[in-house]
C-alpha cells in the first residue's frame, strides 16, 4: 500500500472521539445541550481535560442556525472560554484539516474539534437553494434534490444500474446504521420501502437521499508528543486532501466528482500510498447514487462498479456505520465519518474487524456535493 517515498508531515493524532445518538430531531435539547454532551464526553479515559486544549475549532452553519455568528452563543458550551477559537462554515471534516495543520505546523499541541447541526429546526431544502448560483440557477428552483436527481440519471444510464440497484445499498445502508446503535431509527426501510417511497428528483425516491438528522460530535487532536502520553491508542491522521469543483453545476463535468478525486490523489500521495489499499472506508453521501460516486472516485472501484462493494468485493470495509442515508447531520457528517472510523480502528470486535490498519474518511459540502475533504488514518 505505502511506497518508499515518506510525505508525512509531522505526526498528528485522533486519541479520542465522542458523539451524540443522531436523531431526525432532538426535541428535548438545543445545539448547547448537543456539543455540551460531547465535549463533556470526549476527555474520557485520555488523561487530558478541557485546560490541556490550545484551541477549539467548530464547523457549523449560521444558516441553519437561524443567526448570524452563530457559534458566538456556544463558546461556552465548547469549552473555548478564553482559548484561540475558530469557526469553518462547511463540514466538520474540514474543521479536523484545519486543525491538523495547526498541530503539524507547530502552532498547538492539542485541538478540539467539533461539529454539530439541528437541521430539524430549518428549512434545508432552502439553505441549499441559497449556495445556488443566484441569477440563472436559484429563481427557477434548482437545489441539491435537482442536482441530485441529474446526477442519478447520468449514472444509471451512463453504468446501465437501475433504481433496484439504488434501492439495495439504501436498505443496506440503514441495516447497518441500525446494527450498530448510533441512529435512531423508528422503522427499518427494505428495498421494496425505498422504491415505494416518494419520488423527489427522478430517478430518486425519498429513502434514496440522505436523511437530515440532529446531532454533535467532538474530535480530539494531539501532537505525537502528547499522544503518546495519553491512555487511548492513538490513530495517526497520515494524509489530508481538499478540493472544490466549479460553482456552477452546468460547468461540472457529467457523470464525475472531479474535485473529489483531486482530494484524494492528494491524501493518498501524502500518506505515500500508492493505492487506495485501506482496511475501512466512511464515506459522506447526499444520495445513493452520490456513494456509489464517491467510492468510485476515491479509487476503491472503477467507475460504474461501486454496487460490487456492497457484495464485499475489495478488501475495504465499507460505510459500516451506515454512513450518510440514514443519517445526515448536516456541517458535522464528515466529522461523524472520522469518529466512526477511529472507533472501528481501535474497538474492531465491535464491527466484526480483524487487525484493520487504516481508513479513508471522506466530506463532502455543497450543492451536488460540491466540495470534497479526504483523510488517511493508520495505526
Amino acid at each position: 500500500m505505502r511506497n518508499s517515498r515518506n510525505l508525512n508531515m509531522d505526526r498528528v493524532a485522533v486519541v479520542a472521539s465522542a458523539q451524540t445518538e443522531l436523531r431526525p430531531r432532538w426535541s428535548g435539547a438545543q445545539h448547547v445541550d448537543l456539543i455540551s454532551a460531547v465535549v463533556a464526553s470526549v476527555f474520557k479515559g485520555t488523561g487530558l481535560s478541557i485546560d490541556d486544549v490550545d484551541f477549539v475549532i467548530d464547523s457549523g452553519s449560521d444558516v441553519l442556525d437561524g443567526r448570524s455568528i452563530s457559534n458566538c452563543g456556544f463558546l461556552g458550551a465548547m469549552g473555548a472560554h478564553h482559548k484561540e477559537e475558530s469557526r469553518v462554515e462547511e463540514d466538520g471534516l474540514w474543521a479536523a484539516l484545519y486543525g491538523t495543520t495547526k498541530i503539524a505546523a507547530g502552532g498547538a499541541q492539542v485541538g478540539l474539534i467539533i461539529a454539530y447541526s439541528k437541521p430539524s429546526e430549518s428549512d434545508v431544502n432552502l439553505f441549499y437553494s441559497s449556495q445556488c448560483e443566484p441569477f440563472y440557477q436559484r429563481p427557477v428552483g434548482f437545489d441539491h434534490r435537482a442536482a441530485s436527481g441529474i446526477q442519478a440519471q447520468r449514472y444509471l444510464a451512463q453504468h446501465g444500474r437501475t433504481p433496484a440497484d439504488l434501492a439495495r445499498i439504501t436498505a443496506k445502508r440503514w441495516s447497518d446504521a441500525a446494527r450498530h446503535g448510533r441512529v435512531q431509527i423508528a422503522s427499518l426501510p427494505g428495498e421494496s420501502d425505498v422504491l415505494s417511497s416518494a419520488n423527489v428528483a427522478a430517478p430518486l425516491r425519498a429513502l434514496m437521499m440522505a436523511r437530515p438528522v440532529d446531532g454533535a460530535v467532538a474530535v480530539l487532536l494531539a501532537s505525537e508528543e502528547i499522544a503518546r502520553r495519553t491512555q487511548r491508542k492513538p490513530v495517526w491522521i497520515t494524509g489530508m486532501g481538499a478540493s472544490t469543483d466549479r460553482h456552477s453545476f452546468a460547468a461540472r463535468k457529467a457523470g464525475a466528482l472531479e474535485a473529489c478525486e483531486v482530494a484524494a490523489r492528494s491524501a493518498y500521495a501524502r500518506a505515500g500510498w500508492d493505492k487506495p489499499g485501506a482496511s475501512i472506508a466512511e464515506v459522506s453521501a447526499s444520495s445513493a447514487v452520490s456513494e456509489l460516486m464517491v467510492l468510485e472516485s476515491l479509487g476503491l472501484a472503477v467507475p460504474g462498479r461501486g454496487m460490487d462493494l456492497l457484495n464485499g468485493s475489495g478488501n475495504t470495509a465499507i460505510n459500516l456505520s451506515g454512513g450518510a442515508l440514514p443519517a445526515d447531520p448536516i456541517m458535522a457528517t464528515g466529522l461523524v465519518r472520522l469518529s466512526e472510523a477511529v472507533r472501528q480502528l481501535t474497538c474492531p470486535d465491535i464491527y466484526g474487524l480483524e487487525s484493520p490498519s487504516s481508513a479513508i474518511v471522506h466530506g463532502a459540502g455543497g450543492v451536488g456535493m460540491q466540495a470534497h475533504c479526504v483523510m488517511t488514518l493508520e495505526i
